[in-house]
């Protein structure tokens, strides 16, 4: 239980650095090329996530929403880079990135300890902080921060697929509660 709380803890975490990332620095100054990089991690965040649950889940429900996000958030990162390039803009690492990579490092090791019933509660909570938390940036960070149309089109096109990942995510939670 004790882990269970610790992850809990670490997807709060998350929320709480997009929150302030969004609200008490009145949004960091980002680029264009920094937000594709946030927007890049943040989709190779879940992809890693979901490969964790692919590997360690026996739930068919579980398997099957790890699946729709590897799926997802791979053809995400391929708009992006072909967008990117399209753009001739490199995603250029900043501070955002680099602290979503740090909190995921930390998340990916809490489920790594994780088993069973115990995993997919921890995954499928982490899921929701995460798309809750990932949907608050797009939309209170890197929309308004993003100069470029084309950019800002992509990211505007995607918060309705993280809704409805968060929705099938809190579905599966009251499912397994």
């Amino acid at each position: 239980m004790k882990n269970s709380n610790t992850l809990t803890c670490l997807a709060a975490a998350l929320t709480s650095l997009v929150c302030l990332s969004v609200s008490a620095q009145k949004n960091p100054s980002l680029t264009d090329p920094e937000v594709a990089s946030v927007a890049v991690v943040a989709n190779q965040i879940d992809i890693g996530y979901a490969e964790i649950a692919a590997a360690k889940s026996k739930n068919a429900e579980v398997l099957k929403f790890a699946e729709t996000m590897k799926r997802d958030h791979t053809a995400v990162i391929g708009q992006a880079v072909a967008l990117a390039k399209k753009l001739g803009v490199t995603p250029k690492d900043n501070a955002v990135s680099a602290k979503l990579l740090a909190d995921a490092a930390t998340t990916k090791k809490a489920l790594a300890k994780k088993s069973g019933k115990d995993f997919d509660k921890a995954y499928v909570d982490n899921e929701v902080a995460y798309h809750k938390a990932v949907i608050n940036a797009v939309e209170n960070l890197l929309i308004p921060e993003t100069d470029n149309a084309e950019l800002k089109q992509l990211l505007q096109n995607i918060v309705p697929a993280l809704k409805a990942h968060l929705g099938h995510a809190e579905m599966i939670q009251k499912n397994h509660k």
